[in-house]
């Protein structure tokens, strides 16, 4: 009886545990209801509703290569863990989704799971996607689908153990996510609604403007309070008035959301450029406004990495857009004649820019920051966008400068224009190249 008495408590603690796991991986049939989308008429058609939604999902931007073939995936993301690729999502039949059903579209984007049965990773943000309709998700399908299908292969993921065993991540889903869709809040407008669904379920914005927790999850307890991805800070997106957007009036969001530049707030680069870019510049205006509708309501959060902007330093005041602050510190010496011989021309001393306006750096948080992650991003890799018909181009410095080079570059910008006294290394720089 003695063996008896000992296997039962772990029969039991066993079928408690996989009651548990299924109860916590279920998935939600429902087929849920979207809140009216100014910019996807529920009167046209399933095709081109399902572009403007792919568009405010920014599914281009994580599913295409430089230079690549669009959807066709193969961008690497680089991973704490390792490295994943995004998958071919056009319909070729061989390397897309050209053989997967409606319903397997639809497990994937709610519940993510694969047409052959296998777990996504979370680098695919099924956990936002989850909130949409089956309606939604289904109009994104026919869409991607009446694109000529590419033929390619997605590379194989390079995780460490155990992170390359797909189907581990159920136990990461028991633990982070629930599948369910989009529910309106009666006690808020029809607009805070539209904006919570573009925002949360749609553009996802929270994947890189929120923390993660120790199991790579989103910390809702601190959310949209900013966070670091791919090299680039993703600044805080709350209410706070100082560290935050609380002190953006509703133009200065508008014009900076879908434009990718705001007088006295700088331009956008990184990743932030690339959503305005593919994403937030054709969205219907209506759409732009219920966003910073919902945006306004986001609690004030400090984060863990606050900046203070001074859009007026002393250093700015005392120069002209052709003469810089005599007040330059030696040690910074060398990273002013960097500035006066590559980058005076286009921002000028005064950092109003010279021939646009998206070269302004007066008020810019990233020249504030003085951990110059964002200014040293810039220098390396530069930023590209195309706006309307208008191409914003500033060229890459990586192979023109050494890491020291560039380190008392961004040292000098952070002095000059945020009136800040960086911390940027060589070593910081070399770190940053590889992003």
């Amino acid at each position: 009886m003695k063996p008896l008495r000992i296997l039962m408590p772990v029969l039991l603690c066993a079928v408690a545990g996989v009651a548990a796991y299924a109860y916590l991986t279920r998935s939600d049939p429902a087929t849920g209801t979207a809140p009216a989308i100014a910019g996807a008429p529920a009167t046209a058609s399933r095709v081109v509703r399902g572009e403007y939604l792919a568009r405010a999902a920014d599914c281009v931007a994580c599913h295409t290569t430089p230079g690549g073939k669009p959807f066709a995936g193969g961008l690497a993301f680089k991973l704490p863990f390792g490295t994943l690729y995004s998958s071919n999502i056009t319909a070729d039949k061989t390397t897309g989704l050209g053989d997967w059903s409606d319903d397997d579209f639809v497990r994937a984007l709610h519940d993510g799971v694969r047409h052959d049965g296998q777990r996504l990773y979370p680098a695919f943000p099924y956990t936002s996607y989850s909130l949409l309709s089956r309606e939604d998700v289904l109009a994104i399908k026919a869409y991607l689908f009446s694109l000529p299908p590419v033929a390619q292969a997605t590379p194989r993921p390079d995780l460490s153990f155990p992170f390359n065993q797909r189907w581990a991540m159920g136990f990461w889903n028991a633990a982070f996510f629930q599948s369910g869709r989009f529910a309106p809040d009666a006690g808020k407008s029809a607009e805070w609604n539209s904006g919570a669904y573009l925002a949360i379920a749609l553009a996802h914005c929270a994947a890189c403007h929120t923390p993660r927790n120790i199991g790579f999850a989103l910390d809702h307890r601190n959310e949209l309070a900013g966070t670091v991805v791919n090299g680039w800070r993703a600044p805080n997106l709350t209410a706070d008035t100082r560290d935050g957007i609380g002190a953006w009036s509703d133009a200065d969001l508008y014009q900076y959301l879908r434009f990718g530049h705001a007088a006295q707030h700088g331009a956008a680069g990184g990743p932030m450029g690339e959503a305005v870019e593919n994403s937030l510049q054709y969205l219907d205006p209506q759409d732009t406004r219920a966003l910073i509708a919902w945006l306004r309501s986001m609690p004030a959060r400090t984060g863990d990495h606050p900046v203070a902007v001074n859009a007026r330093p002393e250093t700015v005041q005392a120069s002209t857009a052709y003469t810089p602050s005599p007040a330059t510190p030696a040690d910074l010496q060398g990273g002013l004649r960097l500035f006066a011989g590559s980058c005076a021309s286009c921002h000028q001393w005064s950092g109003q820019g010279a021939q646009s306006d998206y070269a302004a750096l007066i008020g810019a948080r990233s020249v504030n920051d003085p951990s110059g992650q964002n200014v040293t991003q810039v220098i390396l890799h530069g930023a590209r966008m195309r706006i309307g018909a208008e191409e914003v181009l500033m060229p890459a410095f990586h192979a023109a400068f050494t890491d020291a080079e560039i380190a008392q570059l961004s040292n000098y910008v952070l002095f000059q224009f945020g009136g800040k006294r960086g911390n940027v290394t060589a070593q910081m720089v070399a770190d940053q190249r590889k992003n």
